[in-house]
């Protein structure tokens, strides 16, 4: 394909994807079981922090945290003793076990009672440069600033380190971008769209090299933002839209 088939097939896959039925088998459906800001970014958080494997499973724990939670996130989240966290000890998801989600339980807690909360302290990396990837390692700093375990940290990657940090993007592509389809949610409006980073993931990554779209061969940092400049010279102003072309592509048809 020339640049301006690869744009228009872009262009046709997001419409395609982008849709509200999207919602329904993706582990976006379970922040849009909520109407409040903090009660979406908390369970968007969990949720894309659950982001791997089969989606029918990733999208059964992610209801089985809000049930845990009173399906009242938030509120959990101020008010939670430590007799509360402690019910979820026995969550297991894959690798992410109850260790780490008592201790993501904590975290959270912290950072919206000290630092003013999930956006706020995104923004305070991403506000120098309007840099994502800044932004991330800022979190991610704040986020495991408190007594925990190593094997708790690989459930954040760190882009700094090489990480293409898919789970991440993919939450800040929900709470920064907003359009008419109403998938994602633009909750977050001290960023710009322009900035976000793609999720690469084995998906999206394949179809974008079959595009020629991304040269690199490891679905790393630099892959990330190798694919996420070439998208801006298609949409400069919201090159992250395309993620639901490469992925919804890449997952339910024959390229």
């Amino acid at each position: 394909m020339n640049n301006l088939e690869t744009r228009d097939f872009l262009e046709t896959m997001f419409i395609k994807y982008c849709h509200p039925d999207f919602i329904v088998n993706d582990p976006i459906s379970i922040p849009h079981l909520f109407t409040k800001k903090e009660d979406i970014e908390i369970a968007a958080f969990l949720s894309a922090t659950l982001a791997w494997g089969q989606r029918v499973t990733i999208i059964s724990k992610g209801k089985d945290l809000m049930t845990r939670m009173d399906h009242a996130p938030y509120d959990f989240i101020s008010n939670a003793s430590e007799r509360d966290i402690s019910t979820f000890a026995s969550f297991v998801h894959r690798t992410f076990q109850g260790e780490d989600c008592m201790y993501f339980m904590y975290a959270l807690q912290q950072i919206y009672k000290q630092y003013g909360g999930l956006e706020a302290v995104f923004h305070s990396g991403y506000l120098a440069e309007h840099s994502i990837k800044e932004s991330i390692f800022h979190f991610r700093e704040i986020f495991f600033s408190f007594e925990h375990l190593l094997r708790t940290r690989k459930h954040v990657p760190d882009p700094v380190k090489g990480s293409a940090a898919k789970r991440i993007n993919m939450f800040l592509r929900w709470m920064v971008r907003s359009e008419d389809a109403g998938v994602d949610f633009g909750l977050w409006k001290s960023f710009s769209k322009a900035d976000l980073i793609c999720p690469l993931d084995l998906h999206s990554g394949r179809v974008a090299r079959r595009l020629g779209l991304l040269a690199r061969k490891h679905n790393d940092w630099q892959a990330a933002e190798e694919l996420t400049f070439n998208l801006r010279t298609f949409d400069p102003y919201d090159p992250v839209k395309y993620d639901f072309a490469l992925f919804g592509y890449g997952v339910n048809e024959k390229f």
